[in-house]
């Protein structure tokens, strides 16, 4: 059994679940305020930018991109329908490492990167994983849930 050899760092572990909801908080928080609020409403460069990446309808593409930054993140940071709004992130998140910054390198001083982009995909598909942890609402829902149903 793994959980043998981590020393504490076992899935039930109190340590471990604060760790990841640090995480969590950290990601969705810094995502939205950092990223999706100046996202919406989407200012016109914003939408052109959507639409020199070839997507129809720039304003919808945009406000998509814009509410799951926002929206998106302040779910993560939640741990509200936190599957959900981290596929939505993870997407925007592919769209702008592969699309948006896909000539750009990996890692730069100078100018763009693609390392942010990734960084957060990385994290949104990591908490699309593994749920929201114990310390998120949907957590805490799912066993008022399942607390009320008839035995």
């Amino acid at each position: 059994m793994l959980s043998r050899f981590t020393a504490g760092d076992e899935p039930k572990s109190i340590l471990a679940d604060l760790g990841f909801t640090t995480l969590r908080l950290a990601a969705g928080l810094m995502m939205a305020f950092g990223h999706g609020l100046g996202k919406v409403p989407p200012a016109a460069g914003f939408v052109d930018a959507v639409g020199s990446l070839g997507f129809p309808m720039p304003p919808v593409f945009a406000w998509a991109a814009g509410l799951s930054e926002l929206v998106g993140g302040l779910l993560i940071a939640a741990g509200l329908f936190t599957r959900p709004a981290s596929l939505f992130l993870a997407v925007t998140m592919g769209v702008a490492a592969f699309m948006k910054h896909g000539a750009d390198p990996l890692f730069s001083r100078e100018g763009p990167s693609k390392e942010l982009a990734l960084f957060y995909f990385a994290a949104a598909v990591a908490f699309m994983l593994a749920g929201s942890g114990r310390f998120g609402l949907d957590f805490l829902l799912r066993g008022r849930r399942q607390a009320e149903a008839p035995q």
